[in-house]
């Protein structure tokens, strides 16, 4: 948060600006003194600085970011409501009970407090909201539709509403999908708790296999692939699962998880379950092998961390230890969320839906601290 003449400013940021280094330089050769290395406060101080009222320069700084966006911007008067041309992150307006509006990145978070959505924001729009109520606009011109393909997969909450469509649904129908593309001759469906769970219910569901539990998951551990080193996932695995010997011993199982990511839990995950009395564990994954990294807010890995990237199917089934590994197609992924496009699937393809050449977002990444703090 930051006081500007037109009094104090602050916002809040889901997602990843590509262009953010440059952005920085333009900044501080301006003499903008920056004390972070977030692209939020980048935004920030763009905002500041640029000229006109709040919608106008709301329109400034949607014209200069490229990348994943979702802001909500506090100023002394209104709330704003953003989402990128591209509609890569999420962005909904609720109303509360008592009349008033409010924002969050997913339709999830009405239900806490006692809200009811009215509308998911649209690529390019600004919503402003204040005292006589709220009106949306469009801030830039829609570009290509890439909303993020991870957020159906894994990232959002099951309860949230993305197109009218209920995630937890959405995703029954990816592990349907598996089913068809990848079927194997198994006693249970085991899911890999809580975000397989979905997948593999429609897995079973399709399959005709029993769905069965056999990891108990601690409440009290985060997701795993964002920790910040592989003996702190290692060590995450064993400290959030606990297997259900009873349910697995002599059993051949499926295991639906929704991803791997650099394959450091697939392998501990897989020798649980073998010593816990597991007969034969298959793998199956509910979306296609993660080849490239994200550079729209979703901290994966870089590419040599990632074991798609690097390994054949095979190898990585060698690697993690199991009978059989299979992957849900991209084409699969695609029909299971019934369209042809609308989607970001870069970190499948490679194909990013920016105009800037992966190769220079790269280089830029690898420079951005050297360039910007001189290190």
């Amino acid at each position: 948060m930051i006081e500007t003449l037109d009094g104090p400013l602050a916002i809040a940021h889901n997602g990843n600006l590509i262009n953010a280094p440059q952005l920085r330089l333009e900044l501080l050769s301006r003499g903008v003194g920056l004390s972070t290395s977030s692209d939020s406060e980048v935004i920030l101080h763009m905002l500041a600085g640029a000229g006109g009222d709040w919608m106008a320069r709301i329109r400034t700084v949607m014209a200069r970011a490229e990348g994943a966006y979702a802001l909500t911007i506090l100023t002394r008067n209104a709330i704003y409501g953003v989402r990128d041309p591209w509609g890569l992150r999420p962005l909904v307006l609720g109303r509360l009970a008592s009349g008033g509006h409010v924002l969050a990145s997913e339709s999830c978070a009405f239900a806490t407090i006692g809200a009811e959505m009215v509308a998911e924001i649209q690529p390019g729009e600004i919503v402003r909201i204040d005292a006589s109520g709220y009106e949306i606009v469009q801030g830039a011109p829609p570009q290509r539709l890439a909303f993020c393909t991870f957020e159906q997969i894994y990232f959002a909450r099951p309860d949230s509403l993305f197109n009218g469509k209920l995630v937890h649904q959405t995703r029954q129908k990816l592990g349907k999908q598996l089913a068809r593309e990848a079927p194997a001759d198994a006693d249970i469906v085991v899911p890999v708790p809580d975000s397989g769970t979905p997948h593999a219910i429609g897995y079973a569901q399709k399959s005709g296999i029993p769905y069965s539990e056999g990891l108990i998951k601690s409440r009290y551990i985060g997701r795993t692939f964002i920790q910040p080193s592989n003996e702190l996932r290692k060590v995450g695995v064993a400290m959030k699962f606990n297997p259900l010997p009873e349910n697995l011993k002599g059993k051949r199982i499926v295991v639906i998880d929704d991803s791997i990511v650099r394959g450091n839990t697939s392998g501990p995950l897989v020798r649980m379950l073998r010593n816990a009395g597991a007969k034969e564990v298959h793998v199956r994954v509910a979306c296609p092998p993660i080849k490239f990294p994200c550079f729209m807010g979703v901290d994966m890995a870089t590419q040599d961390e990632l074991i798609a990237a690097n390994k054949s199917i095979d190898e990585i089934c060698a690697h993690i230890g199991a009978d059989s590994l299979a992957f849900l197609s991209i084409s699969g992924l695609m029909r299971a969320l019934k369209a042809e496009n609308g989607y970001c699937n870069a970190c499948f393809t490679g194909e990013y839906p920016f105009s800037t050449p992966i190769p220079l977002i790269e280089l830029q990444e690898k420079e951005k601290f050297a360039d910007v703090w001189g290190d």
